[in-house]
């Protein structure tokens, strides 16, 4: 079985990819990097520098494609919210102030309190935002990569709900079905996220032109 390095070393993300992409039907075998045992490096801190989600997503992909030499799937995703002029975007991962030092859920919470910040008092409105993934496959090293981008539109909360999910989806509602994303199950999140349609291209690829 081919081996695709999903380049990530969030747990959470890597399991909802692997579940995404199984689902879908793909048959390759889905290995993190810490399935892969790929010592982290700090070199690592300076790959996701860029202005954009592609940008970053490229730059994994390509890092680790060198670094492993396995065929490589890598992601960028964030929360983008109209009134804030697409913040916290790119910034996502690290958008409170002194996020830097904390990992997890304690970093999670942080960005949760920052974004509650920003918009308190604002319009339900002034609350619309996006989630949106870009994917990037690259399947050997110098080969052209192949993105994929998927977007998913709700509004955010003025509280938290849900325990389920990671990152921003305790405030994220999905109005279609009356929730936040932390308040779904993993199979309804991945049928409607952003991750779900953006992995579900990455599985039609693979699909229509195996690695190998």
């Amino acid at each position: 079985m081919n081996r695709l390095l999903l380049a990530t070393r969030s747990a959470d993300k890597a399991r909802e990819i692997k579940q995404i992409m199984q689902a879908a039907g793909c048959t390759c075998e889905l290995v993190s990097l810490a399935d892969a045992r790929v010592v982290e490096h700090s070199d690592e801190e300076r790959i996701e520098e860029h202005d954009s989600f592609l940008g970053n997503a490229r730059a994994k992909a390509e890092y680790f494609v060198k670094l492993t030499g396995l065929p490589t799937v890598a992601d960028d995703s964030g929360l983008e919210v109209l009134s804030l002029l697409g913040a916290p975007g790119v910034r996502s991962k690290r958008f409170a102030s002194g996020g830097t030092d904390l990992l997890g859920k304690a970093l999670d919470e942080a960005n949760n309190t920052e974004l509650l910040r920003r918009l308190l008092g604002a319009s339900e409105q002034r609350r619309r935002a996006s989630y949106t993934c870009v994917a990037v496959l690259v399947r050997r090293v110098s080969a052209p990569p192949a993105d994929f981008t998927g977007t998913c539109w709700g509004r955010v909360l003025e509280e938290p709900r849900g325990t389920g999910g990671f990152g921003y989806d305790p405030l994220f509602y999905y109005e279609p079905l009356g929730k936040t994303f932390a308040e779904l199950t993993a199979e309804e999140k991945n049928a409607v996220s952003h991750r779900g349609e953006a992995f579900r291209q990455v599985a039609a690829a693979l699909a229509a032109k195996p690695l190998g």
